[in-house]
């Protein structure tokens, strides 16, 4: 195998190799997630923090109620002693007893300087289940270049944090409150493996988890640096050796620097994690928070509770949009504007035969839809599973082809063309999109659709238009065939004889010099119960063409006849 590819200019120089790991009896890639992790939303510290322009008092409640709506169970309300905006806003939901449920913990951060630490657990008083989270950057860069300290002084600053929290918390919170504590060594992605563990295992000294004192320990990718396999080898190193692990909650929190947050999350998960800390849709600093959205939804399209819910993916996202001032981008997973849907033509038509297939396995099971498992080609959930509806799963353009124009006719007006006429109308389709440019929406397709096979009887084209018809069959099995019918604007009546009323009909339409052949005609119904109409496709040679022709009406024979009318005035048109 050749490779073409030539040396770049980009200064390679600057930049080293990230350190692996050395874990060669690693056993997470044989795991699987088989249930949800426990969520935090972090949307209203990291999340805000990172907008041009922070939520206000209103839009911060709006966020607060959506994830408490979604279920989100444990939420970082935001960063009290910063300023008095993040402190009222924590005292304005403790406050109103209707904000926060009983089983929600508010989560809050501090820094580990005292005057910050006491204003952070002072925001906390009367809450009902709380978690200070405390943190401090241990990684070699900030130790030489921030705080111009040793190890062992970064150790301290932690150790004398997590002390504090402890003292503030016993002195100013009361026994209503369910205290809960978690210490973060950021920036844990550059941090040597065995000085993080030995940063935690000193905090935990202090904290002195155990039963019914659970201690959280977040290792957060603060700037994704590494491969997603080596940050899950660094947490299952770490879950391998921290001691007191039966009372460790070990969090991971990704960012997207290198754009695999979501896959990093989900394999340090495989790895042990216990938690995730993110924001919906990815919102964060620089390139974002891991997505939690994506996060539960990927779980949900293996089978597995996110314990989340998503069943209103746009109503989350105009929330979302409301609160943040940004838009979620078309290409977003699971929730974007055009994620479930296809321009690709050949894409169209497997979409198109996957709900075929998924509609008669159901059929023949005598069960709906719903209640077999999924699997439509192109598409990894059923969009209706998030309130999105199937109006948008195909979209017609210059790359399209007949199953998605096809796809659209059946959804949108329940006519199932038969293979060839979906061919013959795709062509039309493809000379629109050819001359005009741009995308055909269904209401497009519906518009040439109508104009091409079945034009208004108050302007309609072609030499004829059938008003009525009546039947007559002998003994021998001929049937007589009488046609009210306009021909050429003039009231007419046409008769003819065959084996059947479309064979009568071509004989009738002989004496106004039309000679037709019958090549393929199919029916079905469009709906169910005594109003139901019936939908006719015939393909003919009329004269040296060979085109195909719809009649709708709620009597089969008629239908049949206005579809031949179709067929003939399209071959003069």
């Amino acid at each position: 195998m050749v490779n073409r590819q030539q040396p770049s200019s980009m200064p390679i120089h600057k930049y080293g190799r990230y350190e692996q790991v050395d874990i060669p009896d690693r056993t997470w890639p044989g795991n699987r997630i088989t249930t949800a992790p426990r969520w935090l939303s972090t949307d209203l510290r990291d999340g805000n923090q990172a907008l041009i322009d922070p939520m206000s008092p209103a839009r911060k409640r709006a966020m607060f109620d959506l994830l408490v709506k979604m279920g989100y169970k444990e939420i970082e309300v935001g960063f009290p002693a910063s300023g008095q905006t993040d402190f009222d806003f924590v005292r304005s939901i403790i406050e109103d007893p209707d904000a926060i449920p009983e089983d929600v913990t508010i989560s809050v951060l501090t820094q580990a300087r005292e005057d910050l630490i006491e204003r952070t657990v002072e925001s906390l008083k009367g809450a009902k289940r709380a978690t200070v989270h405390l943190y401090n950057a241990t990684a070699p860069v900030f130790r030489r270049v921030v705080f111009r300290g040793s190890k062992e002084d970064i150790k301290q600053i932690a150790v004398d944090g997590t002390r504090l929290v402890v003292e503030y918390a016993e002195k100013l919170l009361g026994p209503e409150t369910h205290f809960g504590y978690q210490y973060s060594p950021e920036i844990f992605t550059d941090t040597e493996l065995d000085f993080a563990l030995e940063v935690c295992e000193a905090v935990m000294d202090v904290y002195q988890p155990g039963p019914d004192r659970e201690i959280i320990l977040n290792l957060p990718a603060t700037v994704e640096r590494s491969t997603p396999s080596t940050h899950a080898d660094r947490f299952e190193w770490m879950g391998r050796n921290l001691s007191r692990r039966e009372y460790v909650c070990l969090s991971v929190h990704p960012h997207n620097d290198r754009g695999t947050a979501v896959a990093a999350a989900e394999l340090s998960l495989m790895a042990g994690a216990d938690r995730v800390e993110g924001c919906l849709f990815g919102q964060g600093e620089r390139t974002g928070n891991v997505d939690l959205v994506t996060l539960g939804m990927n779980l949900f399209s293996q089978g597995v509770d996110p314990q989340i819910d998503f069943s209103d993916i746009d109503e989350i996202r105009r929330t979302w949009e409301y609160c943040n001032q940004m838009e979620v981008h078309p290409r977003h997973p699971y929730v974007g504007d055009l994620v479930y849907t296809s321009f690709s033509g050949s894409h169209q038509d497997a979409i198109k035969k996957g709900f075929d297939a998924m509609e008669a396995d159901a059929k023949a099971q005598g069960v709906t839809v719903d209640d077999i498992e999924w699997a439509v080609p192109y598409l990894p959930i059923d969009p209706k599973d998030v309130g999105r509806s199937y109006e948008a799963v195909i979209r017609v353009n210059s790359q399209s082809g007949k199953g998605g124009i096809a796809y659209v006719l059946k959804n949108d007006h329940k006519l199932d063309l038969p293979r060839r006429m979906q061919i013959e109308f795709s062509k039309i389709i493809q000379a629109k999109t050819d001359a005009e440019g741009g995308e055909v929406t269904p209401a497009d397709i519906w518009s040439v659709f109508q104009d091409e096979y079945l034009p208004n009887p108050d302007n309609a084209w072609g030499r004829i238009q059938v008003r009525n018809g009546q039947s007559t069959t002998d003994r021998d099995g001929v049937d007589t065939l009488t046609v009210e019918a306009t021909v050429d604007g003039e009231p007419t009546v046409l008769t003819g004889s065959g084996n059947g009323p479309i064979s009568a009909f071509f004989e009738a339409l002989q004496s106004l010099g039309i000679d037709v052949r019958l090549l393929d005609y199919q029916e079905h119904t469009m709906s169910e119960g005594a109003s139901a109409q019936a939908a006719s496709y015939i393909e003919c040679a009329v004269g040296d063409k060979v085109l195909w022709g719809i009649g709708i009406d709620a009597n089969t024979t008629r239908a049949s006849l206005k579809a031949v009318v179709s067929a003939v005035n399209r071959a003069a048109r």
